[in-house]
């Protein structure tokens, strides 16, 4: 064989393609056989060129896994003794590092089995031999090694570590270094324990250094594989960076600011900025790095871009990095943005001009509470740019005011007499960039109005409907979704119009060529937009022909238009509700297609060692690692299919919602499909697919409730569903995914009562102490250095959600709910701290509030803790606070016994402010009535009534929060019915309350007929003495009072 194996692979090097062609088909046959293995090693040793000897290298590799087995003690000897040699004899480098490589994969099978004991004395020698290519040989055979017997180099740490750090210091040979850096990236993944982490950190140093001179020399590829360290070292769970931190930043700015550096260069620094503002935010902080970064990162707005390449472009990358600092420090963020923008905004250079409007938007969904505060200087800023001579200037001012749209809620609307002409004169602009920014911004911005848009109406359709039959097709696709936005704004408003875009719709719906499929997607949501601001009456007869159109569209094979095909039969079955059902054999089977493609992650697999060509074998030179096996180098997201897996998943869970019964059919494979999806890979889809598990037990519930074994069915459902929320609450990964399970969990429990849940109870309670302790997998934060940072960021949207599980619970059980909540008092009043940010506290006494009013009298053990601390929030700036506050308070003493008594004095001081004129919110001051209301009704002896009943009086009726009307109007009509003689000596106002009451359309029946009922019981008592008092009434206030009077 080995002669005949030496002539093929002469012919395999051959330019010759047919002759090529032939050795490869002969060469396979021969390698069946486990005696090619001694004979390739022969060839590797013995061929007289390098390229022979390396393509025999190449093809041991690839053959010795499935051979090793078979071939003889004596054989395998004399293989691992050729490798050897081979690494240490040889004088072409890459028949070395080949070799290296074959020693890689049988290193896996043969050291742990004990075979090859001398393999890493070997090593360690070759790596201090005095011949630069031994180290560097063995430093690469470490390094790939990693990959296969990683562990077992594990009880020689410290020594590798002294190697590696002193080949990293290697003065005589950059090889040396380069494999140094090479093998330091592939051990980081064995560095666990604390006595490694602070070894590890010793490399930093060096690492930085090589990297440096790799940069003086143009090695800007070399000086990357630092960048990828980096990128192990910020994910790591271990605390690998300390103090590192520092230098690692200065040099990443160092790079990301060196213009004279390759664009991919440049942005793998800007990265490694970017995943320690995501993972190490707190090490920026406690490092004072923060302001030096943005300090560069606004830096790098103001440079132009050359457009070559916009995904490494440095202002785009650098608006990223401030957009994820902005999310995770945002009080540090804020000013130095801000003070950067207001400086720039007049500047005379118009890349400064756009940076600075470019700035406040990407910081606005992170600052949103600062930026808030001064909204008006901040407008000022933006809508001035958006009159700027540039083009640039004023589509980053139209991008701006597109994000504060989107993020300044409900703040941002209020303004809206100032920023809707602006956005109107900049659908005009002379640039189709800016009117295509403008179109976002208007969307934005109307998405969140109400009838604050019909004075703008007319003028704003009049202008897209104009552009809508006239403009380019991109500027077609941004003009329908700024119509749906007004849309959902106007409402019923938007009738006058919804013809003629409706009619316009069916011209886009049955586009076809590529190019229009986004047109049409975006039609095909809109007319779902339409159909749901003018309603089922209107919409219902002229819905088929649309219908068929977005079926149809699936043919087309885009997933954009498959996307927004979801999302239109979502609204239309929300509109038609049961109507629905006669679309769900046509539509259930293509929202299933779409939930079933495959998983939307692209992952190559590269077989290859960068040994072979693209026929399998060929001889290149390589200093690439070997692996037996694929390896994964990439992985990416296919964004359209998971997109379109997000709308099906939803579709799903309405269409369940909204057709119950009639879903049978469907029931069980959309369980299965939301099962698979609520462990799906991106967070999006588990979003989705959480939400509409508890729409599917709405529907399960109505489909097996004639079923003989119906309630063993729901049971059934309802098993999956809390078993995946529990799971949920404390594995996942994602906070609005754990935010959604707690919301659904409270949804379901409020639902279906105790006896339903009281399987899960225990569990549930275990998963919400997870979260009230910040254990759950997507509260771990970073654990690098002795970070002690009280300045915790509020966690609106999980801890929101978890604090309403506490209310459902207690709703569901009642007195029975205080030996459970006795376990969460201790974590939930953790955030009631006052190092902890107001909305922490305003979440527990909300909690606290609900808890009282739905778990009865055992609150009373908590007064005393409680008390206090709701008292002084009585006094808090924010209105939400003092409205909680509040209502917290009315709760504690109606349910708090004798222990709330002893409080009342310090609680009518703290209440009286909010009854003034200094108290600008209605809702607390109807919060504050509901409060007295009930410590009248639980201890009338201890309000002096003759000083309350007159202020408390005066502030109703009920302005905003009637919730509290219960309470508030049968403590007056208690009063008046047990003829309290406080109340009687204030009949005429009694009166005309009663009055204003029944004649509120805001007030129920059971309210009315209370106060009807009073009023009957003052006519009874005083007779005519209340004619005067009638009379003085308006005459529909009088006539309604008697219509209510039994």
């Amino acid at each position: 064989m080995a002669q005949s194996l030496e002539l093929l692979l002469i012919q395999f090097l051959m330019p010759d393609n047919d002759a090529r062609r032939q050795a490869e088909d002969q060469i396979k046959r021969l390698a069946k056989d486990p005696q090619v293995v001694p004979a390739l090693v022969h060839h590797l040793r013995t061929a007289k060129t390098p390229n022979v000897r390396q393509l025999a290298a190449v093809l041991l590799r690839k053959k010795i896994t499935g051979h090793w087995a078979k071939l003889s003690p004596q054989l395998r000897q004399l293989v691992k003794q050729s490798l050897i040699e081979s690494i240490t004899l040889e004088h072409s480098p890459p028949v070395r590092r080949a070799s290296a490589n074959v020693v890689s994969v049988i290193a896996k099978y043969a050291v742990p089995s004990g075979e090859w004991p001398d393999l890493l004395p070997f090593l360690f020698q070759c790596s201090q031999s005095a011949q630069e290519e031994h180290r560097e040989v063995a430093l690469i055979l470490f390094s790939s090694l990693t990959e296969t017997i990683g562990d077992s180099f594990r009880p020689h740490f410290a020594d590798l570590h002294s190697l590696l750090l002193k080949c990293l210091q290697d003065e005589t040979s950059n090889r040396v270094r380069v494999a140094a850096l090479k093998a330091v990236g592939s051990f980081l993944e064995f560095i666990n324990d604390g006595a490694e982490v602070v070894k590890f950190r010793e490399f930093i140093p060096s690492i930085l250094n090589v990297s440096r001179q790799c940069l003086a020399s143009g090695e800007e590829d070399v000086a990357i594989i630092a960048f990828e360290i980096f990128d192990e070292l910020i994910e790591s769970p271990a605390p690998l960076l300390g103090e590192s931190v520092k230098s690692i930043v200065q040099f990443s700015l160092e790079v990301c600011s060196n213009q004279h550096l390759e664009l991919s260069t440049r942005h793998q620094a800007i990265q490694i900025i970017s995943w320690l503002a995501k993972y190490k935010s707190k090490s920026l902080k406690k490092h004072k790095l923060v302001a030096p970064i943005l300090n560069a990162m606004c830096l790098l707005l103001v440079e132009s871009s050359d457009g070559d390449d916009d995904d490494l472009a440095p202002d785009r990358a650098a608006a990223e990095v401030i957009d994820t600092m902005a999310l995770n420090l945002s009080k540090q963020v804020f000013p130095p943005v801000f003070e950067f923008a207001s400086m720039s905004c007049q500047n005379v250079n118009p890349k400064f001009r756009e940076a600075s409007v470019t700035a406040l938007g990407v910081v606005s969904e992170g600052c949103l509470d600062l930026m808030k505060d001064k909204l008006q200087h901040i407008l000022q800023i933006v809508l001035g740019a958006l009159r700027d001579q540039e083009q640039m200037v004023r589509g980053a001012a139209s991008f701006a005011l597109g994000q504060f749209a989107e993020h300044l809620q409900p703040e941002i609307v209020s303004h809206y007499q100032s920023v809707l002409p602006c956005i109107l004169n900049s659908l005009d602009d002379a640039s189709d960039e800016v009117k295509e920014k403008s179109y976002y911004a208007l969307a934005a911005f109307c998405e969140n109005m109400d009838a604050e848009i019909l004075p703008f109406l007319d003028p704003l359709m009049s202008k897209l409907l104009a552009a809508l039959q006239s403009s380019p097709r991109k500027l077609q696709e941004t003009c329908m979704s700024a119509i749906g936005s007004v849309a959902a704004a106007a409402e019923q408003a938007f009738i006058p119009y919804a013809e003629r875009v409706l009619e316009l719709m069916k011209s886009f719906m049955v586009l076809t060529n590529d190019e229009d499929l986004v047109s049409r997607a975006r039609a095909t949501e809109l007319v779902g937009i339409v159909a749901m601001s003018v309603g089922r009456a209107r919409m219902e007869s002229i819905l088929p022909p649309y219908i068929e159109a977005a079926i149809a569209g699936f043919v087309l094979e885009f997933s954009e238009l498959r996307e927004y095909t979801h999302g239109f039969f979502s609204n239309i079955a929300e509109i038609l509700d049961d109507g629905f059902a006669q679309y769900l054999q046509h539509v259930v089977p293509l929202v299933f297609s779409s939930c079933n493609l495959d998983d939307g992650s692209a992952i190559d697999i590269d077989e290859s060692d960068g040994d072979e060509n693209i026929n399998g074998f060929g001889g290149v030179s390589s200093d690439d690692e070997a692996h037996d096996e694929p390896r994964v180098r990439n992985i990416s997201v296919r964004t359209g299919v998971l997109d379109e897996k997000a709308a099906a998943t939803q579709a799903l869970g309405l269409f369940a919602l909204h057709t119950k019964s009639a879903y049978a059919p469907y029931l069980e494979e959309t369980l299965k499909i939301l099962v698979r999806h609520s462990s799906y890979f991106h967070e999006d889809v588990r979003l989705q697919a959480i939400i509409a598990l508890k729409h599917v037990l709405t529907a399960a519930e109505a489909v097996f409730q004639s079923h003989p074994e119906g309630s063993a069915k729901a049971k059934e459902v309802l098993d999956t569903l809390m078993k995946i929320y529990i799971k949920t609450m404390t594995e996942d990964d994602d906070k609005e995914v754990v935010a959604q399970s707690c919301m659904s969990v409270a949804d379901v429990v409020n639902a279906i009562g105790y006896a339903a849940i009281e399987p899960y109870l225990s569990q549930l309670v275990d998963a919400t102490l997870v979260l009230l302790r910040e254990e759950s997998a997507c509260q771990m934060v970073e654990s690098d250095g002795d970070i002690n940072d009280d300045d915790t960021e509020h966690d609106e949207v999980l801890m929101d959600a978890v604090s309403d599980l506490l209310p459902a619970f207690a709703k569901c059980m009642g007195p029975h709910f205080a030996p459970i909540f006795a376990k969460f008092f201790g974590p939930l009043m953790k955030y009631a701290k006052a190092v902890r940010p107001p909305q922490d506290r305003t979440m527990v006494v909300a909690c606290l509030a609900e808890v009282a009013q739905n778990m009865g009298a055992p609150i009373a053990g908590y007064v005393d803790t409680v008390m206090p601390l709701v008292l002084k929030e009585l006094a808090s700036s924010d209105a939400t606070n003092r409205r909680n506050a509040a209502f917290c308070i009315g709760e504690l003493c109606k349910n708090g016994g004798e222990a709330a008594l002893k409080f009342y004095g310090d609680i009518l001081r703290g209440l009286s402010p909010l009854f003034g004129e200094s108290e600008p919110d209605d809702a607390v001051r109807d919060n504050a009535a509901g409060a007295v209301a009930r410590m009248i009704m639980v201890h009338p002896e201890a309000i002096p009534l003759n000083q309350v009943l007159p202020v408390f009086l005066k502030v109703l009726p009920l302005k905003e929060d009637h919730e509290e009307s219960i309470a508030v109007y049968a403590c007056v009509c208690n009063l008046v019915l047990s003829s309290n003689p406080q109340i009687l000596s204030l009949v005429p106002d009694v009166v005309k309350l009663f009055a204003q009451v029944v004649l509120s359309p805001a007030e129920t029946d059971e309210v009315k007929v209370l106060v009807g009922r009073a009023f009957s019981h003052l006519m009874f008592v005083y007779g005519q003495q209340m004619q005067p008092i009638l009379t003085a009434l308006p005459p529909a206030h009088a006539n309604a009072l008697s219509s209510f009077a039994p």
